[in-house]
C-alpha cells in the first residue's frame, strides 16, 4: 500500500518538474512603487529606475521602462530584469528621496516598494507652466528656454477681493498687458500685449479656445476669477505654437486643481457704484475621480459719473456656470471635461429721460448667451511617449441695440487637436495636428456671413545643448480655406549663468486671418460697415531678450521686445458718409519697448512682505491709411509703472486630525499705485494727447478661520477721464460711436467690499 501510493506522487512530482524545466526564466518583474507622504498617496511623481553603479557592466534589457508617473493611488509599475537598482523618486513640493533594490533570479512575477517623501522647505517653492507645447505637465518657469510668465493663485486671490466678477483688473495689472476698453458706454476690453491690438491676443482656458477663436470686447469681462489656480502668458508672435490668431501672444487661464478634501467657497460683494457679486466654488473628490464647480451671479448698475446723461458704468446682470472634471489613472493617463455657460444683459448709452447732442435718446445694449465645452485626454505610448487630444466647441449669440439699430448674430468654434511628445536624454519633441473652423451668421446683414477653417500641423522641440543651455524650435504650417497656406517658425534660447541668472531669447513670425470684426465694429455692430471684401492677412516678425535672476531676496527681469506687423488691418471713413471700410494699412507697424520687474520678498516674524515693481515703455507706430506719413499707434502710452507692497501675517497654530497646520487667521494688508503716461488719441475731437494719471488702492482683509472679511479701495486719487474732456462727442463719429475713446478711468473712485466663507 505504502508503494502504490508513492508512485502516483513521484510522478505528479517528476511532472511538475519537468514543467518547470520547460518554462523559459522570467527577465523582467513588475515592480510597484508606491510613493506616500504625511498626508497619503501622491500623484503625479516621477519615478525612475537607473542601474547602481556595481551593475553598470551588466547590458541593459532592451525594451525596459526606466520611468513612469504615479497615478491617483501613489503607485508606478515599472518592468525591470535582474541587478541591483536605484529607484528614485521627485516631485516639485518634496524632497526627493531614493531606495536600492536588488532583483535576484529567479525573478518573481512582482515585487513591491514604498517609498516616503517630505515637504520640501518654503523656499523651494517654484511656479510651474501647467500646459505646454510638450504636452509635459509640471515644467518649472526657470527651465522654459521660451520664456512664460506665471501668476500664482496668490495674485489671483488678490484680485479675486477686488473684482470678483472679472479677470480684467488681473490682466491690467500684469507688466505688459493693458486691458484696453473699446467701448466706454458697453464697457467692452480686449487684451494689448506689448502695445499691440488686442485682436492679435489669443485667449485660452486650460489650453482650449472656450471664448472663441477671435476673443470678443466683453470676453473678459465675464470670466470671475475664483476658480482659476494660475495665469500663464506668452508674449510676441506665437503663430508657430498656437495657430493664426496668436499674432501677438497668448493668455492661458489655468482651472485650480481639486485636492483630496471637499472645499466650498461663498464671496459675497458689494460696491459704492451699486454693484454686487455672488459667487460659489465647491470641490471634491471620490477615488481617481475629482471635480469642481463655479456659480456666480454679478450685477451693476448704470451710472453716470459726471451727470452728462450718458452712461459712464454699463448696467449689468449676468450668470456663469462652470463645472469641471478630473480623472486621474496610471501610467500617465488623464481626462478634463469642462463646460461653461454665460448669460448677460448689458446696458448703456443715453439714461432713462435724457438725449444725445442731436436731441434724440440714443440707448444701447447686448445681451449674450454662450455655451462652450472642451475637453483633454493625455495616455503615456511607449516608454517615453505621451498622446494629448483636446478638443472644444463654443457658441455665442448676440443681441445688439446701438439706438434705433438691432442686429442679432451668432458666433461659433470648433478646435480639434492630437499631439505625440517623447522624451529622449537631450530632447523633447511633440508634433501634432489641429483643425479650427470659425462659423458667423448674422440675422440682419448676411453679407458679413463667414466660414473659415484652418487645418494646421505642428511640431515643438526642446534640446539641452550642454550645462545650462537650451533651445526650443517650433514650426507650424497652417492651411486657411480663405486667405492661403502660411508657415512660422519660433526659435528659443535659454543660457543659464550660474545657480541664479538666466538669458532667453527668442523670435518668431506669425499671421492673422482677418474678420469683419475689429476693436471698434466689435462693439458697435456692423450696419455702418461696408463689404468686407479685398482684406489681406496680417503678417508679424517679433523678437524678444530678457535677463533675469536673483540678487539674495530680490528678483529683478529686464525684457526688450519689437515687432513689425506688415499689412495691419484698420477701420477708416469710407467714401460715403456716415461709413466705414477696413483697409491694410500701406506700410508696416513698427513696436518696440522694455519691461522690468523687480520682486522682493521677506519673512518677517509670523508674516511675509512682498514688493513688486513693474515698468513698461512701448514705442508704437504705424502709417497713415492714405499713406502720407507716420503716426503714433493711438491708445498706447509710452511709459506705464506699477508698484505693489503686501504684508500678510499670520496667527498661531492647532492640531487637526493628528497633524499641526496653521490656523487661518491673520491680516493681510496691500497697497499699490499706477502710472499711464500720456497716450496719443484717434479722432477725439477735445485733445490730440490723453493726460498722465495715477491710480491708488488700499486691500484690507482681516482672516478668521472659515470667515475672511475684505474691504478695497480703489483709484482713491478719483483720477477720471472726464474730469479732463467730456466723453460724448459733439457729433456721432462716422462708425456710429457718440463717444471718444476711453484713455482713463471713467467710473472714478470706487470702494468695494464683503465677506468670503471657506469650509
Amino acid at each position: 500500500m505504502k508503494s502504490g501510493r508513492a508512485t502516483p506522487i513521484a510522478f505528479l512530482a517528476l511532472s511538475a518538474a519537468a514543467g518547470a524545466a520547460q518554462e523559459p526564466p522570467r527577465t523582467l518583474t513588475e515592480v510597484r512603487v508606491l510613493v506616500r507622504t504625511e498626508q497619503g498617496p501622491l500623484e503625479n511623481a516621477r519615478v525612475t529606475a537607473a542601474r547602481d553603479i556595481a551593475d553598470a557592466d551588466i547590458p541593459e534589457i532592451q525594451g525596459e521602462i526606466r520611468a513612469r508617473l504615479t497615478g491617483a493611488a501613489g503607485v508606478a509599475v515599472l518592468r525591470l530584469g535582474a541587478g541591483r537598482w536605484l529607484i528614485a523618486v521627485n516631485h516639485l513640493a518634496y524632497t526627493p528621496n531614493t531606495a536600492p533594490l536588488s532583483l535576484v533570479p529567479p525573478l518573481p512575477a512582482d515585487t513591491a516598494i514604498t517609498i516616503t517623501l517630505t515637504a520640501a522647505a518654503a523656499e523651494l517653492e517654484e511656479l510651474v507652466v501647467q500646459s505646454t507645447r510638450t504636452g509635459r505637465p509640471l515644467r518649472r518657469v526657470e527651465d522654459l528656454p521660451l520664456r512664460v510668465e506665471v501668476l500664482g493663485r496668490d495674485e489671483i486671490e488678490e484680485k479675486l477681493l477686488m473684482t470678483p466678477g472679472d479677470i480684467g483688473m488681473l490682466l491690467n495689472e500684469t507688466g505688459g498687458l493693458r486691458v484696453q476698453t473699446t467701448s466706454p458706454s458697453l464697457g467692452g476690453a480686449t487684451i494689448r500685449v506689448q502695445g499691440l491690438r488686442g485682436r492679435y491676443t489669443v485667449l485660452l482656458a486650460d489650453g482650449l479656445p472656450l471664448y472663441g477663436g477671435q476673443v470678443g470686447g466683453l470676453g473678459l469681462l465675464q470670466i470671475p476669477p475664483m476658480d482659476l489656480g494660475q495665469l500663464e502668458v506668452i508674449k510676441g508672435a506665437a503663430s508657430a505654437l498656437y495657430g493664426s490668431s496668436a499674432l501677438g501672444g497668448v493668455v492661458n487661464l489655468i482651472a485650480r486643481r481639486p485636492g483630496e478634501e471637499s472645499r466650498r467657497e461663498l464671496l459675497v460683494n458689494a460696491t459704492t457704484l451699486a454693484g454686487a457679486d455672488l459667487v460659489g466654488y465647491e470641490e471634491g473628490a471620490r477615488g481617481s475621480w475629482r471635480h469642481s464647480l463655479l456659480v456666480g451671479g454679478h450685477y451693476q448698475r448704470r451710472t453716470d459719473q459726471d451727470s452728462d446723461g450718458w452712461t459712464d458704468v454699463p448696467g449689468y446682470r449676468r450668470l456663469v456656470v462652470r463645472p469641471r472634471l478630473f480623472w486621474n489613472g496610471e501610467q500617465f493617463r488623464s481626462l478634463f471635461l469642462t463646460l461653461g455657460l454665460t448669460v448677460e444683459d448689458r446696458d448703456g448709452g443715453t439714461l432713462p429721460g435724457r438725449l444725445a447732442p442731436d436731441g434724440l435718446p440714443f440707448a444701447e445694449g447686448l445681451n449674450t448667451g454662450r455655451l462652450d465645452v472642451g475637453g483633454e485626454y493625455r495616455a503615456a505610448v511607449g516608454t517615453d511617449g505621451l498622446l494629448t487630444i483636446r478638443s472644444s466647441s463654443m457658441t455665442q449669440d448676440h443681441d445688439l441695440r446701438f439706438g434705433s439699430v438691432v442686429e442679432h448674430d451668432r458666433h461659433s468654434t470648433w478646435f480639434g487637436e492630437a499631439s505625440l511628445s517623447r522624451t529622449w536624454p537631450r530632447v523633447v519633441a511633440v508634433a501634432g495636428l489641429a483643425a479650427q473652423r470659425d462659423w458667423y451668421r448674422h440675422r440682419d446683414l448676411p453679407g458679413f456671413n463667414y466660414d473659415f477653417t484652418v487645418f494646421g500641423a505642428f511640431t515643438h522641440a526642446e534640446l539641452t545643448v550642454g550645462p545650462g543651455v537650451t533651445a526650443a524650435v517650433s514650426a507650424r504650417l497652417d492651411r486657411h480655406d480663405k486667405y492661403g497656406t502660411f508657415f512660422n517658425p519660433r526659435v528659443s534660447g535659454l543660457v543659464s549663468l550660474g545657480r541664479t541668472w538666466r538669458v532667453r531669447a527668442s523670435a518668431g513670425t506669425g499671421f492673422f486671418s482677418p474678420t469683419p470684426f475689429t476693436e471698434t465694429t466689435e462693439v458697435t455692430g456692423l450696419s455702418r460697415l461696408e463689404a468686407f471684401t479685398g482684406v489681406r492677412a496680417e503678417k508679424a516678425r517679433s523678437a524678444s531678450l530678457d535677463v533675469g535672476g536673483f540678487a539674495g531676496l530680490l528678483e529683478v527681469n529686464l525684457t526688450l521686445f519689437g515687432s513689425v506687423i506688415d499689412e495691419a488691418v484698420d477701420d477708416v471713413p469710407a467714401a460715403a458718409a456716415d461709413r466705414i471700410v477696413l483697409v491694410n494699412l500701406p506700410g508696416p507697424t513698427h513696436t518696440a519697448g522694455a519691461e522690468g520687474l523687480a520682486r522682493y520678498r521677506r519673512e518677517v516674524g509670523s508674516g511675509a512682505v512682498a514688493i513688486t515693481a513693474s515698468y513698461t515703455y512701448v514705442r508704437a507706430t504705424e502709417p497713415l491709411p492714405d499713406g502720407s506719413g507716420r503716426r503714433e499707434v493711438p491708445l498706447t502710452p509710452r511709459h506705464s509703472l506699477g508698484v505693489v507692497g503686501v504684508w500678510e501675517g499670520r496667527e498661531g497654530r492647532e492640531g487637526r486630525e493628528g497633524r499641526e497646520r496653521e490656523i487661518d487667521r491673520g491680516w493681510r494688508v496691500g497697497v499699490e499705485t499706477y502710472f499711464t503716461g500720456r497716450q496719443a488719441l484717434e479722432d477725439n475731437p477735445f485733445l490730440n494727447r490723453s493726460r498722465s494719471y495715477v491710480v491708488f488702492g488700499v486691500l484690507v482683509e482681516r482672516r478668521l478661520g472659515r470667515l475672511r472679511l475684505f474691504v478695497n479701495g480703489e483709484n482713491l486719487f478719483g483720477s477720471r477721464q472726464t474730469r479732463h474732456a467730456p466723453l460724448v462727442r459733439p457729433s456721432r463719429a462716422p462708425d456710429g460711436r457718440w463717444t471718444t475713446d476711453a484713455w482713463a478711468p471713467l467710473e472714478g473712485r470706487v470702494v468695494n467690499g464683503g465677506l468670503r466663507i471657506v469650509w
